[in-house]
């Protein structure tokens, strides 16, 4: 019999799960007794200094000094290798504008060593949707994955 527990992902196994992009959830704190706004975002990460990059779409009205430092968790998550066991990350930390002046070298940088999917879902074309680009360099990065275990 087979059973499954989950144990920590070491550095070179996480970073080869997020790759250099992919999807996952962005929670965004709230004021109050609010629940956290949690919505599905595209990334980039940059296994060099461990950092992600978002591309995230604003309204109209939509401020993106509103989202920079914010408390946020992001979570990658998904299947991985030839039997499928179950991944995920966690990144815990604060939005940062990736236009703001004191991180723009870095964020330059960072940003030719990632690839952010553009994924549509959108009700209006691509070329429509206005795209603000954020950074979490993370306080607190954790890796949890399926170990399967014979009894």
């Amino acid at each position: 019999m087979t059973d499954a527990e989950e144990i920590e992902m070491e550095p070179e196994e996480r970073d080869r799960f997020l790759g250099t992009g992919g999807t996952g959830v962005l929670s965004l704190s709230t004021r109050g007794d609010e629940p956290p706004d949690a919505v599905p975002v595209s990334y980039g990460y940059d296994q060099t200094d461990d950092v992600f990059y978002f591309r995230i779409s604003l309204g109209p009205g939509d401020d993106p000094e509103d989202l920079a430092d914010r408390p946020v968790t992001f979570v990658a998550y998904g299947t991985e290798g030839e039997d499928d066991r179950w991944c995920s990350v966690v990144a815990r930390g604060r939005l940062e504008d990736a236009d703001e002046e004191k991180i723009a070298t870095e964020t330059l940088a960072g940003m030719e060593r990632v690839d952010i999917p553009l994924v549509d879902v959108f009700e209006e074309p691509l070329r429509m949707v206005s795209f603000d680009f954020f950074r979490l360099q993370p306080d607190e990065l954790t890796g949890r994955t399926e170990s399967l275990v014979n009894d």
